[in-house]
């Protein structure tokens, strides 16, 4: 007789979940949209207005028709400590995200989102190369208690007995502490300092000459040249609609709590135990505003597909000086951005660096390892040492005639402190000091009972005396 093993209360308790109704047309709405700016002036022009809006129709509707298909084959549900979602027709897919692999779960509402009261969920996993299983989209009540729940669970607090199987639940209220309001005109004020900004000047009287020196410049012609101005200015324009509105705010839980957005509101919930490390950047133009911005980088975080930096985020995007020092004090406590000390290479070094060398630093404090470099734009980078997982000496062909070395300290968060063009023995004894103190920054805190003979304390091979240069950025 064959026996049919019991079905876990955890799994048979939850049925599969579906997303919301509208999730095709906002779907279908977006790839729309890709399709027509995909669309050139120059194909308006060649098969008139017409046909266009025909092609464009016929696309729409084969793209509603596939996003409904895929609205009624996908569904979610958690199984125990997994996030079960299923999806696909012709071939079925399903995936088990382990909740004890979750680093975070961003809620995000575009435009569409907004109008229609909905959000989308996006899950970041550790040694995850982009966003894992978006669930797009939910209605806000059902997104904000999803999230909290997924959280909870990843933190691994315990669920009462009588609730194991109540599926998600809105969370209540919590009392978050506010800790900074980035103004939007400084924010403005910031991408007008930009390069782009600039040229903008130059390229509207490119445009007012052509059109009244040449008169054959029609208006495809003069259409595609505005749209390539726009191009120029997308960068610093994404830039002030994504910090729009930004705030921080400290949970009761002690976690960061990020919200920016205009067209497309997010919000972050970020443990300051994956913060990876802090940079901070001084664009030139910035300067004489006394302004800087502060970026973190996050373990698991796979940021935007495409851009240059897929594992940071943003902590100021504009501020001044005070401001970032007290973020940074708070998200690394015991680090004063205005007393770090740093040490410039050697001056055969001036080789490799004939115009930044004097920008060239790193230091280490009880706390972080600090490297700073940069002419034009001055960047620095904070890489607390209980977050190293890696040293490496590298010695390139022109470094070895010189006898320098560069000591990259990496992180899980993927970008790595820098101690460029060092003596070669100070390369390999700045790397022996970071593995020294990231093995101690990982040990256990003793007990009070526990004592070291001074015998037993490890020794630094290089002496912390040597890093006092204050070097101001």
């Amino acid at each position: 007789m064959t026996t049919t093993p019991p079905t876990s209360p955890a799994v048979a308790a939850e049925p599969r979940r579906r997303l919301h109704p509208l999730s095709p047309f906002l779907h279908g709405a977006k790839s729309i949209a890709v399709v027509v700016a995909a669309l050139s002036w120059n194909a308006l022009r060649e098969v008139g207005p017409e046909r266009f809006a025909l092609i464009v129709a016929v696309l729409a509707l084969g793209v509603v028709v596939f996003s409904a298909i895929n609205w009624l084959t996908t569904g979610y549900h958690v199984v125990g400590r997994e996030l079960r979602i299923s999806d696909g027709l012709l071939w079925r897919r399903n995936r088990a995200i382990p909740l004890e692999r979750l680093q975070a779960v961003e809620l995000r509402r575009p435009l569409l989102a907004q109008l229609t009261g909905l959000a989308e969920l996006r899950l970041e996993v550790v040694g995850g190369s982009k966003t894992e299983a978006p669930l797009a989209y939910l209605t806000v009540r059902d997104a904000a208690a999803l999230r909290e729940r997924l959280l909870a669970l990843a933190g691994r607090t315990a669920a009462s007995p009588a609730e194991p199987d109540a599926g998600p639940r809105v969370a209540a209220p919590s009392l978050e502490r506010p800790l900074l309001r980035v103004e939007n005109r400084d924010l403005v004020v910031s991408q007008l300092l930009t390069p782009q900004a600039f040229l903008l000047p130059v390229g509207v009287a490119f445009v007012v000459m052509q059109f009244v020196l040449d008169a054959e410049w029609g208006f495809y012609a003069i259409a595609s040249t505005v749209t390539a101005m726009f191009g120029v200015l997308l960068q610093p324009g994404r830039r002030v609609l994504q910090d729009w509105d930004f705030r921080l705010a400290r949970d009761p839980g002690g976690r960061l709590v990020v919200r920016f957005g205009l067209l497309e509101t997010r919000s972050q919930i970020v443990p300051l135990h994956r913060v990876q490390s802090v940079g901070a950047t001084w664009p030139l133009l910035w300067r004489g505003q006394k302004w800087l911005h502060l970026r973190l980088d996050i373990a698991g975080y796979a940021g935007e597909p495409g851009s240059d930096s897929k594992r940071s985020d943003r902590l100021l995007p504009v501020g001044d000086f005070a401001t970032a020092r007290a973020l940074v004090w708070d998200v690394l406590p015991g680090v004063d951005l205005a007393t770090l000390a740093t040490s410039p290479p050697p001056a055969r070094a001036r080789w490799l660096h004939p115009f930044e060398l004097r920008y060239l630093g790193v230091g280490l404090t009880p706390d972080v390892f600090v490297s700073r470099w940069g002419l034009l734009t001055r960047e620095m980078v904070l890489v607390p040492y209980a977050r190293l997982q890696s040293v490496r000496v590298i010695q390139g062909p022109l470094q070895r005639m010189l006898g320098l070395a560069t000591v990259y300290a990496d992180t899980a968060g993927g970008r790595s402190g820098q101690a460029r063009d060092r003596d070669l023995a100070e390369a390999w004894a700045l790397a022996e000091q970071l593995a020294t103190r990231a093995r101690e920054a990982r040990r256990p805190a003793p007990l009070v009972t526990d004592r070291l003979a001074p015998s037993a304390v490890p020794t630094p091979s290089v002496d912390d005396t040597y890093w006092q240069r204050p070097v101001q950025p």
